[in-house]
């Protein structure tokens, strides 16, 4: 017999097979959970470093300018 007809036959094998089938469930959503977080987490931080690294060339850009206005300046 399969697992459907019995659980037609009997209520508690069918309330057994669904508490185990709910547990199977249960742990894969939380094996997903976790990994979501962790990429979540890495994205956060990857984000973190590219701002912190536009905001340095930034600041190397705006520096290289202001050297380049000031030799402008210095030459007259």
């Amino acid at each position: 017999m399969d697992t459907i007809a019995v659980e037609k036959e009997n209520l508690a094998a069918h309330v057994d097979l669904c508490a185990h089938r709910y547990d199977a469930l249960d742990k894969r959503l939380s094996a997903v959970e976790e990994k979501i977080s962790t990429l979540q987490k890495t994205v956060e931080k990857s984000h973190s470093d590219t701002i912190r690294v536009l905001v340095g060339t930034a600041g190397t850009v705006l520096v290289g300018f202001m050297e380049l206005i000031v030799t402008i300046f210095t030459k007259l």
